[in-house]
């Protein structure tokens, strides 16, 4: 796909260094470079530990870049860039709000009025699967039904860029299908800019336009994998196609060798 406008994200030789309590200093990522264009889905996989949080973390702008630079439509990222959702592996349901209140406090928070705020969750809350939920409370709700009232959360305030870290890894596969499937149909609505990191690559290809597999920590871009299978798609089908393998291969062929190495050095640690 040849993108004929600048990136939304940019990310240039972007470094993170973070320093202890002792003065120890530790690279978490280093030179990373990517973008990511409006309207474009892009996963990022990597061993356990290098770094993909941290990247995430530089984008949305709760922690600095050490040197290189990260740029949000345009301008460097120095606080959180406006119009950004982030949706995290554990969700940030409150357990005292009902769910339509969950939904509705980011609007809330953003200065829309109680009843315009309620209004909008509820709408979002039936998007997401949940009508006739309203009233119930977190503890009331299955895994996969809090992961659907956080991501109304998070798509209630329309962000344009929407950033996902390993947002459905604690469920069960048929859970995390469905909810792939309610991602993928959400999004194209208004295909805002996502940055989706996961260890899955089944799911990396199966939501993204293209693929970046980062090495062993401390996590720099190894390779970006373009995805070319057609839209709109249904996760459970499209990864038996042969094309899907294709790319599942390409993407694995990059990723072994820096899985390998992640597990060589905690082997090394723990003797």
């Amino acid at each position: 796909m040849t993108q004929l406008t600048e990136p939304v994200i940019a990310l240039r030789a972007a470094t993170k260094v973070f320093t202890n309590r002792d003065g120890e200093r530790h690279t978490a990522i280093r030179d990373v470079t990517f973008d990511v264009h409006a309207g474009e889905f892009v996963s990022v996989v990597g061993p356990t530990g290098c770094g993909k949080s941290t990247t995430l973390g530089l984008i949305s702008g709760l922690a600095p870049a050490t040197s290189g630079t990260v740029e949000v439509a345009g301008a460097p990222v120095r606080e959180i860039p406006s119009g950004l959702g982030y949706m995290f592996q554990q969700d940030a349901v409150l357990p005292w709000r009902t769910v339509l209140d969950n939904v509705a406090a980011g609007p809330r928070y953003r200065g829309a009025s109680r009843a315009s705020a309620r209004s909008a969750a509820g709408e979002w809350v039936a998007k997401v699967g949940l009508a006739g939920f309203e009233k119930y409370y977190p503890h009331q709700l299955s895994g996969g039904m809090r992961k659907r009232v956080a991501l109304a959360q998070t798509l209630v305030n329309e962000p344009g860029i929407l950033l996902m870290d390993e947002p459905f890894g604690a469920l069960d596969v048929q859970t995390r299908e469905h909810m792939q499937d309610l991602l993928l149909s959400l999004w194209a609505e208004n295909r805002a800019a996502v940055v989706f990191v996961t260890h899955d690559l089944t799911e990396a290809i199966a939501l993204a336009d293209r693929v970046v597999v980062m090495t062993a920590g401390p996590a720099t871009v190894k390779d970006v994998v373009p995805v070319g299978l057609e839209r709109p798609r249904t996760v459970e089908e499209i990864r038996l196609e042969e094309s899907f393998l294709e790319v599942y291969r390409r993407v694995w062929d990059s990723l072994r060798e820096e899985v390998e190495i992640t597990r060589a050095r905690g082997a090394a640690r723990v003797a």
